[in-house]
């Protein structure tokens, strides 16, 4: 395992952490700038031809939850989807060019 993948690891895990760890009573407003982030985050890892269907289907979970009234829920789905945007946007750009540096045996 790479060094940069348990770096991408951890960044999830403590986004992941601190989106669940958050202040409870969310509001919809928070949703919203949550969400936004989050998509926001994801149309730029699809840019770079690297979007995670696990992005889409927490995203989507974080719609479902909000369409449902349960904002605490649907921040922290939205919170876990931008870092796994961003998760896939540091994977493409840190190996944009690591594959040059690949040995052939």
């Amino acid at each position: 395992m790479s060094v940069e993948i348990i770096k991408i690891a951890l960044s999830l895990g403590l986004l992941v952490a601190g989106a669940t760890c958050a202040a409870a009573a969310n509001s919809e407003q928070d949703f919203k700038a949550a969400y936004a982030a989050a998509e926001a985050a994801n149309k730029e890892a699809s840019a770079l031809r690297n979007q995670w269907t696990t992005t889409t289907s927490t995203l989507a979970a974080a719609k479902k939850a909000a369409d449902g009234g349960d904002f605490d829920a649907a921040v922290a789905s939205a919170r876990e989807a931008e870092a796994l945007a961003r998760a896939s946007i540091f994977q493409a750009t840190s190996e944009k060019e690591r594959w040059k540096a690949m040995e052939i045996r």
